[in-house]
């Protein structure tokens, strides 16, 4: 299997300078918009049987990092998610865990704390998500904080504003130094794909970020108006499949936000399979960044199991 690397030796050259970097981008073929969304509605409409759809289910709850981001976060709360995250259905231990749990930089150790001796890794959000409107040492004082309270991976929000301005080598530079600063965290770079405005520059960024060495690529913080779709995820997946063929290197990649249903977790599984390949239907290289999700999948789960829905009560509302 090809594995994660700091950098893709055979495309060195193409970040020698600014400019070599600008044409290289500038390069990359245009994106047909109206070919990539007819297609990933197509793929939507797959039928997934009843055997398949609880292996599907299955799966999806595997790739989920559970996520809360919010103020009024606690240590109560993080505690309670991180045990659901670990058992995500108290009644049926066949079910999976979840990939990850997903915090604040404050909230990593409580969450290291919750899931320890399980599979559960702990992922921080970090250099000043989710605008990314600080200064280098700022952020990268904000992973080396995540890093030392136990997070297994770090989230990084890209400057977009340097991003749209054409200052692609600045947002390759605080790429790679937030790798550095990560250590052994993997690295999930995440470009706001409601705020780069085009295809082209979707594309553009998922090259970006893998030559600078995101071990994934994200598409947004589910802070903003436009998250994941499927367009913008099968974009991103068209790109780590070109850049595992030039470089023997894979990236994941991870939607987030807006992915609420077992339906949608599903088309989006579809997407990975027939574009990416069976390579990625795993949770070391796909994941969903997502707090209501795992509710219906349970919810589903338990459907397949017995034939009738669980009343309200069954999941717990996070």
């Amino acid at each position: 299997m090809p594995t994660t690397a700091p950098t893709a030796p055979a495309l060195g050259d193409v970040t020698a300078s600014d400019s070599t970097l600008r044409r290289f981008l500038h390069g990359l073929p245009g994106v047909d918009a109206v070919g990539l969304e007819a297609r990933a509605a197509s793929l939507g409409t797959r039928s997934i049987k009843t055997t398949a759809k609880a292996y599907a289910i299955d799966l999806a709850i595997s790739m989920v990092d559970l996520t809360t981001l919010e103020g009024a976060d606690t240590p109560g709360k993080v505690r309670a998610l991180g045990a659901k995250a670990v058992r995500p259905d108290p009644t049926d231990r066949t079910s999976p865990s979840t990939a990850a749990v997903c915090v604040y930089p404050d909230m990593v150790a409580v969450a290291k704390e919750a899931v320890a001796g399980s599979s559960v890794k702990v992922a921080s959000v970090a250099t000043a998500f989710p605008a990314g409107r600080a200064a280098l040492d700022v952020k990268l004082a904000d992973v080396r904080d995540a890093v030392a309270a136990g997070a297994d991976e770090i989230d990084m929000v890209i400057d977009r504003g340097a991003f749209l301005a054409g200052k692609y080598m600045k947002v390759y530079d605080e790429i790679v130094a937030v790798k550095e600063a990560s250590g052994a965290a993997r690295l999930k770079v995440i470009f706001e794909t409601g705020e780069l405005s085009t295809y082209d520059n979707i594309r553009r960024a998922s090259w970006l970020g893998m030559l600078a060495g995101a071990d994934f690529i994200k598409t947004s913080t589910g802070k903003v108006a436009v998250n994941a779709t499927p367009a913008n995820t099968l974009l991103m997946l068209e790109a780590v499949r070109d850049f595992r063929a030039q470089t023997g290197v894979q990236v994941g990649v991870k939607p987030a936000g807006g992915i609420r249903t077992s339906k949608d977790a599903i088309k989006f599984l579809v997407l990975v399979n027939e574009t990416a390949g069976e390579d990625w239907l795993d949770n070391h290289w796909f994941r969903f960044g997502a707090s209501s999700l795992l509710n219906d999948l349970l919810m589903q789960r338990q459907k397949l199991a017995t034939g009738r829905y669980s009343g309200p009560d069954y999941v717990t509302v996070d």
